[in-house]
This record gives C-alpha cells, sequence and structure tokens, in this order.
C-alpha cells in the first residue's frame, strides 16, 4: 500500500509540472499563429489532457466493459465542469465571450443531448437498443470531424504578438510534447495506483469508473486548468473544459462505440442526469450573476453540485 501512496505522489507532481510546460507552450502556440487562447484550448489542449480518458475507455471497450467505458467518460465530463471549472472560477474569475455564450457552451449541450438521445433511443423513442451501435460510434465521430475543422476556421486571424515577445516555435512545441507526455505519464500512475488500492477496498467497477478513474484522468484538465488560472488565461481553461467535454463524447466514446458497442444498462438516470445538469449549469452561470464571467460565486455552486453527486454515489456503493 506504501508502494502505490508513493506512485501515486509521484504521478501527482508529474501532473502538476506537465500542465504548467502545457500551459506556455500553448499560449505560445496561440500567439505564433494568430488563434485565440480559447480555439487551442478547445483543440490542442482539450483534446491532449482527455489523452488518459481515450486509453481507458477504448480499453474497457476492448476487454467488453461497457461500465468502465461509459463511467469514465459521464464521470471525466460531470468533473470537469462541476469541480475543475469550479475550483478554477474560485481562484481566478474567468471570462466568458459572446461566442462562448452562444456556440461553445450550447454546443457542449447539444452534443450531450445527443450522447442521452442516441444511447437511451429505446428508452425515449422505443426502437432500437438503449447503448452505442458501432454506427452511432462513426455518427460521433464524424460530427467531431466537422467541430473540430469549424473551430480551426473560426478561431484563426487573432491578432498577432509582436515578434520579439513570441517564444519560438521548436521551443513551444518542445513544451506542449514534454507538458502532455508528463500530464499522461503521470495521470496513468495516478489512475494506477489509486485503482489498485479502491480494488483492494472491494469497490464495484462503477464506483471505480465514475470516481476514481474520472477524477484522475481529469487530473490533467485540473493541473491545466489551475495553471491557467495562475497565469491569467482564463479562456485557456474555459476552452480545454469545453473541449475536453467535446472529445470525450465525440472521439472517445464514439471510438470506443466502434470498437465494441457500448450498452447503457450500467448508468442509471442519475448519472445522465448529473452530466446534462453540469452542461445546462454553465449555460446558466454564464448569464447569470457577474456579467461576462464565470466568478467565485459560480464556482462555489459548481462544487456544491458535485458534492451531492459524489454523496449520492457513495450512499449508493
Amino acid at each position: 500500500m506504501i508502494v502505490q501512496i508513493l506512485i501515486l505522489v509521484a504521478g501527482l507532481a508529474l501532473v502538476v509540472w506537465g500542465a504548467d510546460a502545457l500551459v506556455d507552450g500553448a499560449s505560445a502556440v496561440a500567439r505564433r499563429f494568430g488563434l485565440s487562447e480559447f480555439i487551442i484550448g478547445l483543440t490542442i489542449v482539450g483534446m491532449g489532457t482527455s489523452a488518459p480518458e481515450m486509453v481507458v475507455s477504448f480499453i474497457g471497450a476492448a476487454e467488453g466493459n461497457a461500465d468502465i467505458s461509459l463511467g469514465n467518460v459521464v464521470g471525466s465530463n460531470v468533473f470537469n465542469t462541476l469541480l475543475i471549472l469550479g475550483i478554477t472560477a474560485l481562484l481566478l474569475p474567468m471570462p466568458v465571450t459572446p461566442e462562448n455564450r452562444k456556440k461553445d457552451i450550447p454546443m457542449n449541450i447539444v452534443i450531450t443531448l445527443l450522447l442521452i438521445g442516441l444511447g437511451l433511443e429505446h428508452t425515449l423513442f422505443g426502437f432500437g437498443t438503449d447503448g452505442l451501435s458501432r454506427w452511432d460510434g462513426l455518427l460521433l465521430v464524424a460530427v467531431f470531424a466537422l467541430y473540430i475543422g469549424r473551430s480551426f476556421r473560426q478561431g484563426a486571424g487573432q491578432e498577432e504578438t509582436p515578434e520579439a515577445e513570441k517564444m519560438p516555435l521548436w521551443k513551444a512545441a518542445l513544451w506542449i510534447v514534454l507538458g502532455l507526455t508528463a500530464l499522461i505519464l503521470g495521470g496513468n500512475w495516478f489512475v494506477d495506483s489509486a485503482t489498485h488500492i479502491a480494488k483492494a477496498l472491494g469497490v464495484s467497477d462503477k464506483f471505480i469508473a465514475i470516481t476514481i478513474l474520472a477524477g484522475g484522468t481529469s487530473m490533467p484538465e485540473l493541473a491545466t486548468c489551475v495553471a491557467a488560472a495562475v497565469k491569467k488565461k482564463g479562456q485557456l481553461a474555459l476552452g480545454n473544459i469545453i473541449g475536453s467535454n467535446i472529445f470525450n463524447i465525440l472521439l472517445i466514446l464514439g471510438g470506443a462505440a466502434i470498437i465494441h458497442p457500448l450498452s447503457f444498462e450500467g448508468i442509471t438516470y442519475v448519472d445522465l442526469g448529473a452530466l446534462i445538469v453540469s452542461a445546462l449549469v454553465l449555460l446558466t452561470s454564464s448569464y447569470v450573476g457577474k456579467k461576462n464571467m464565470l466568478d467565485k460565486v459560480d464556482g462555489a455552486l459548481f462544487l456544491l453540485l458535485f458534492a451531492g453527486y459524489m454523496s449520492y454515489l457513495i450512499i449508493n456503493l
């Protein structure tokens, strides 16, 4: 047990360092190519920090364990929005642009509803089965390709930073690669050790997936958002979370369903309710309260909702 705790601490240290390097490198790329920090967070950072979720979900699908694949993504998206954005907003209010309110945040809701509609097509519409088929997976992956293409097209053309203030491209790329490597390696160490400890305590696969695996694989997002907040790059943090949530549903669950169809049998309505509430509360918070900002009040609300969901899971072990 002591060895597992040491591995967990080492993984956490790698995640913290990797997040700092990734934020610096990604911000430099945004400045170099005239892309907004939000778009860099939505694409490069969002997809990079979701790599642990992809590994866990694809392995779960290959082994025919839908509870691991689905629970990991559902849990990660709830963690991302309620816990990570909650903590980040408490540390430093994050700006929300009109583009975020009108397109990016609503798109997160639409994609979440698409997942629920496809996954519960028999319960909701009376045909098919409750789960993601390979055709559903192909549809999700196709939507992902269209969304990412649109994001890059709309994110270009930002004001360029003076050449003297730019980090050399090779150095920015190196920081991104090293940062992502540290995030993924550290995240894997954390997840492996935490899962080992949890299994020794005899908890279920679903609980491990929605709590420990989801929390562990969301550590890169947490570290990256906190690092971005400290560096006063709130748009990169927000883009990271929205991008990670979209990447988790469209590409990770889409790819996992292509590998092996995923049944929704092990996911409860409360789990799906927490998923859609986390998407909706981000939209309402962008309109209510402090204008154009996710502030400390929003952060406290997110953390309260997260605590409620975790309490439900623990009570119903």
